[in-house]
């Protein structure tokens, strides 16, 4: 199942990876090119710098939630799942095939991106290992609330529900663009209670040093929904939820 979704992933690659990387790129051009020059140094990086791990999670955000969303909503609408079902996968290796694809694709998408940000001059990774866990699990984390959001939908159009409404106002009020110094205080505080503060965070302080949050917090956040949402996803699968009625 595994490999059957990295190739799918590799028959559209304008789709899966080429798409994201152009949005990145128009991204970074304007907040590198056209606004950063005109915005003194922040934490001791460029502008630019302190920017660029935001646009790159949210590509990150992106791929894997649509990854494992529409991977498994197309089995559900074609009952391809029907096949999975029948075979001797357990609940847990279910999970870790539509997760390890969407985690790859992901992955993929941020190699990707650094590329274009080496170009622009706005990559720095401090830690290369923190890097990598931190776009794996945050990954992980939008790849199986696609799984939870795929086995509800019943139509195309809400697949995009929890996206449009949840995913893109958090994120962007999750200080991905800007500092949470630069909020009044009630709003800074609030902002702590965002869970994508802490993903911004963790992917920031791998790639230039600089956290907002105690490290062992935001740690802890991700981490937890990583197994809180594995928990919950495997417990559909056994439930049979959606897929099997």
């Amino acid at each position: 199942m595994f490999r059957r979704e990295v190739k799918r992933t590799l028959r559209v690659v304008i789709q899966t990876l080429v798409a994201p990387v152009v949005s990145a790129t128009l991204y970074i051009f304007i907040f590198g090119s056209v606004i950063g020059t005109r915005i003194d140094d922040f934490a001791g990086v460029p502008y630019i710098s302190f920017v660029f791990p935001g646009v790159l999670m949210l590509s990150i955000i992106n791929a894997s939630f649509s990854s494992a969303s529409s991977a498994l909503y197309f089995m559900r609408f074609t009952r391809g799942i029907e096949e999975i079902l029948i075979t001797p996968f357990s609940y847990f290796e279910m999970l870790l095939g539509f997760v390890g694809s969407a985690v790859t694709r992901a992955l993929m998408v941020a190699f990707l991106i650094l590329g274009v940000g080496v170009l622009f001059g706005a990559v720095s990774l401090v830690n290369p290992l923190g890097f990598v866990f931190y776009v794996a699990a945050i990954s992980a984390i939008f790849a199986m609330l696609g799984i939870i959001v795929a086995l509800w939908a019943e139509s195309f159009e809400q697949l995009q529900v929890l996206n449009t409404f949840v995913i893109t106002p958090l994120t962007y009020l999750g200080g991905i663009f800007y500092s949470i110094s630069f909020l009044p205080p009630l709003a800074a505080f609030i902002t702590r209670f965002n869970p994508f503060f802490y993903f911004a965070d963790g992917v920031r302080g791998s790639m230039i040093g600089y956290h907002e949050a105690d490290p062992f917090i935001g740690f802890v956040v991700i981490v937890g929904l990583v197994v809180f949402l594995g928990m919950v996803v495997t417990r559909l699968f056994k439930r049979g939820w959606k897929i099997r009625s």
